[in-house]
Parts: structure tokens; sequence; C-alpha cells
């Protein structure tokens, strides 16, 4: 399974991301993106991994996402990548559109490719007004694409609004049990 979660921040993305892991019964992993810039943000990362299951593998990866990926599944493994939005920030930081194309274009390949369950996390940015500035209108204009092509190769999409999970693609039902309804 091949899952896209999207929403805004705090709306309870990687909870719902943690719970899915958790329910898929296999050993996870967990890709992080996010680097410790500044205090705010190595607190945030202090909570987050506080409140993480401790038998979680860690991959700290903040720019060669589609290789962590590649390295660490298994048909075995739930592989959960947290956040797909700070990885494009940082590429887009790097100044070198040669290396954000060919980082975006090895994620879609290994999502598409993908043989163990990948559950990843996305800000959902572009609902709103179009941003001042250029590198703002680049990241909201290639996280939309980026989400876009995810999720046609994602088996589920679920916005996750206020908690609330809000399946746009696939069904909360596991595969069985929507087959035993179906019949």
């Amino acid at each position: 399974m091949k899952t896209l979660i999207l929403g805004g921040v705090k709306s309870g993305k990687s909870r719902r991301a943690e719970q899915l892991a958790i329910e898929s019964g296999k050993a996870v992993t967990l890709i992080a993106t996010a680097r410790a810039l500044d205090d705010e943000m190595s607190e945030r990362i202090r909570r987050h991994k506080a409140q993480r299951n401790q038998d979680w593998h860690l991959i700290e990866e903040p720019l060669a996402l589609a290789a962590a990926l590649r390295a660490n599944q298994t048909h075995s493994h739930c592989v959960v990548v947290d956040c797909l939005t700070l990885w494009l920030t940082q590429l887009l930081m790097l100044d070198d559109p040669t290396r954000l194309q060919y980082e975006m274009e090895s994620l879609l390949d290994e999502v598409r490719n993908a043989s163990a369950d990948v559950i990843l996390i996305g800000n959902e940015s572009s609902m709103g007004i179009t941003p001042l500035g250029q590198l703002s209108r680049e990241f909201c204009d290639r996280a939309g694409v980026l989400h876009q092509q995810l999720a046609e190769c994602c088996d589920t999409v679920i916005l996750s609004i206020a908690g609330l999970p809000q399946y746009i693609k696939g069904s909360p039902l596991p595969p069985k049990a929507q087959t035993t309804i179906s019949q």
C-alpha cells in the first residue's frame, strides 16, 4: 500500500500516519526530513521524537529522500516519510534546479516501485491566495505538482482536517473488508 496524507499544519497528518503504520503490523522505518536549524524547530523535533513509538527505526535525511527510501524498504516494512514539504523547501534553498528535478523524479520512481508499504506526509499549502514572492510561489507550484504526481501513484490519499481523515482516494476499510462488503 502507498498512502499520501496531506493537510495543513497541526491538522493530524503525522498522528494518522503513525496510526496507519502501527495498524500495518509491520516493522516501521521513519524517514524524517526536518533539520533543527533553530531552537523552535529543535523543540518540534524533540516533541515528535518523544511522542513516537521508540521501536521505530529512524533515518534522518533532509535531501536524498529517494535514496533513503530505496535503502530502507522491504516487503516486511512500513516506511513513513515525514515531511515532503520540508524536504522540498530544503531542496529549493539549495538553488540547484538540476538537483531539485533529479530528487523529485527519483522520489516518484521509488514510490511507484516501492516494495514496502509507504506512507508519505506533506503540507497542503496551496488552498489559499497566491503567495507574494517568487520563491513562495515556486514552492507552492512545486508542492502542488509533486502532490498530484504522488496522488496518482498512491493507492490511498487522505486529506486531514482538524484531526479528521478525509479519504480522497481509496477507502478507510482494509481491502479484505471492502471485498466482503461489496459481495
